[in-house]
C-alpha cells in the first residue's frame, strides 16, 4: 500500500505527522509526505487562521483528482474544531481530532467520526521518522495562555509536557544533524520540577545541533541562556513571538508583556549570543489597531533589528474574545501587511550583510537551480554554488546578499 501523510500548519503538526509516517512504514508500507497518487491519505489539518482551515478542507478536492477511490483520514486542529466540515467530504472515511493520534493507525479499518475527549496527560507517539534533514522533537502540547485571538488552547487543551529522559532518548536515537525542540507553547514546558532550562540542561552532550522552536519573551532569563550557552552545539536562533509593538494592542491581545519588556529580553539574548538570529510573528490589523499602534510595530522592528519577521493578517476565530471585537476593513489590513512585507525584506538583507565575511555552520538541505541551499546556526538561508552532500553540517564563509539570504563558500 502507498500512503501519504500530508501536513498543514505548525511544526508540532509536522512532528506528529512524522510519527504517523514512522508507524505506517513499520507496517511495511510505502509512505510520502507530499500530495501524490496513493491508496491512503492522512491529512493533518490546521485551524490557526480561517485560511488554514480553508486549505485543510480544499485538500480533499486535490486528493480526489489524484485518486478518487483512495481512503482519506482527516485529523488535527481543523477536524477537532469542526468535524462536520470534513464529514461532508465524500472522500473522508475517518475523522479524528487532536487527541489520541496514536490510535489512528490501529483504526484505519474503521470509519466515521472518532473525536476523543481532551486529556491532561501528555500523549506519547511513536518515534518520528523525518523525511527532511532536520528532525522536530515534540516536548510539549496544549496552552494555558488564552491570547484573545487564538483558538488553539480551546482545541489542544491545557499545557502538558514530556519527560526529559524520553526527549533525550529520542534525540540520541536519531541520525540527524539538527533537532528542533518544539511544542504548542514551548515556553510552558514543565515536567514535575523540570522547566525549559532544566530540559536544556538534560540535553547537554546530545549528538545533534539543538535549535528551539517558538518562544514567549517571558521565558528568556539568565538561567535559560546560561543552559543554552553550556550546550556545545546550540543553534543561536530565537523565534520570539511579538504580534504587536503597541502596548495598547498587546494588552487587548492578552499577551502579558510590554513593548519595553520584549526589547529588554532581546538585549539579554544578545548579551549571551551577539550574532543570534531573532525572528518573530506579527499580526497585521488586529481589531481596534490604530495607525499610531501600527507605527509602533514598525518602529520596534527597527529597534530590535530582527533577522526575519513572519507577518500575517488578523483572522477572526469564532469562540475567541477577539472575534467579538470590531474588525478593521480588509483593505487596511492588507495595506499594513504589505508594509510589513517590505520591512521583512529589509531586515533579512540587513542580517545577511551583518554576517558577510563571517564563518558559519551550514546545514545543506536541498539542491535547486545550481545551488545547495540550507541554513546557518543562526538561521540565515545560504546558497552554495554546486552540489554538496545533504544533511551534513559544513563550515562556510558567508558572502554577498542573494535572494532571501546570502551566498557562501565552503571552507576547506
Amino acid at each position: 500500500m502507498k500512503a501519504v501523510v500530508f501536513t498543514l500548519g505548525c511544526k508540532v503538526n509536522e512532528c506528529e505527522s512524522e510519527s504517523l509516517i514512522a508507524g505506517i512504514k513499520e507496517r511495511g508500507n510505502e509512505v510520502s509526505d507530499k500530495l501524490e497518487k496513493a491508496d491512503l491519505y492522512i491529512i493533518n489539518t490546521c485551524a490557526i487562521t480561517a485560511e488554514a482551515e480553508k486549505k485543510s478542507r480544499q485538500t480533499a478536492s486535490r486528493i480526489k483528482k489524484l485518486n478518487p477511490s483512495a481512503k482519506v483520514v482527516f485529523t488535527g486542529c481543523a477536524a477537532e474544531k469542526d468535524y462536520k466540515a470534513f464529514a461532508d467530504k465524500s472522500s473522508a472515511y475517518l475523522i479524528t481530532g487532536v487527541f489520541n493520534k496514536n490510535n489512528i493507525l490501529t483504526a484505519l479499518e474503521k470509519s466515521g467520526v472518532m473525536i476523543a475527549e481532551q486529556s491532561e496527560k501528555y500523549e506519547e507517539l511513536p518515534a518520528p521518522l523525518s523525511l527532511k534533514t532536520r528532525a522536530f522533537i515534540k516536548v510539549q502540547d496544549g496552552c494555558n495562555s488564552f491570547c484573545t485571538y487564538c483558538i488553539i488552547p480551546h482545541l489542544r487543551g491545557r499545557s502538558r509536557s514530556r519527560a526529559p529522559e524520553k526527549v533525550r532518548k529520542e534525540i540520541d536515537g536519531l541520525n540527524c544533524s539538527e533537532a528542533i525542540i518544539t511544542g504548542i507553547n514551548l515556553s510552558d514546558y514543565r515536567y514535575g520540577e523540570t522547566d525549559l532550562a532544566g530540559l536544556i540542561t538534560a540535553l547537554k552532550g546530545v549528538n545533534a545541533r539543538i535549535r528551539l522552536g517558538s518562544l514567549e519573551a517571558r521565558v528568556i532569563d539568565d538561567r535559560l541562556l546560561t543552559a543554552l550557552s553550556d550546550l556545545n552545539n546550540f543553534a543561536p536562533h530565537f523565534h520570539l513571538s511579538l504580534q504587536s509593538g503597541s502596548n495598547a494592542v498587546l494588552k487587548k491581545m492578552n499577551r502579558k508583556y510590554t513593548r519595553e519588556e520584549f526589547i529588554e529580553k532581546v538585549a539579554l539574548i544578545r548579551k549571551y549570543f551577539p550574532l543570534a538570529g531573532i525572528t518573530t510573528d506579527i499580526i497585521a490589523g488586529f481589531p481596534t489597531e490604530t495607525e499610531e499602534d501600527f507605527l509602533g510595530t514598525l518602529s520596534i522592528i527597527d529597534e530590535v533589528k530582527f533577522s526575519d519577521i513572519h507577518p500575517f493578517i488578523f483572522s477572526p476565530r469564532e469562540g475567541t474574545p477577539a472575534y467579538k471585537m470590531p474588525d478593521l476593513p480588509p483593505e487596511i489590513k492588507k495595506e499594513r501587511l504589505n508594509r510589513l512585507l517590505v520591512a521583512k525584506a529589509r531586515v533579512k538583507a540587513e542580517f545577511a550583510a551583518l554576517l558577510k565575511g563571517k564563518t558559519a555552520d551550514f546545514l545543506p538541505e536541498e539542491v535547486k537551480d545550481g545551488y545547495t541551499e540550507g541554513y546557518t546556526e543562526n538561521y540565515l538561508r545560504l546558497y552554495v554554488k554546486g552540489e554538496i552532500p545533504i544533511g551534513k553540517i559544513v563550515k562556510v564563509k558567508v558572502g554577498e546578499s542573494f535572494k532571501d539570504g546570502a551566498t557562501a563558500e565552503i571552507i576547506d
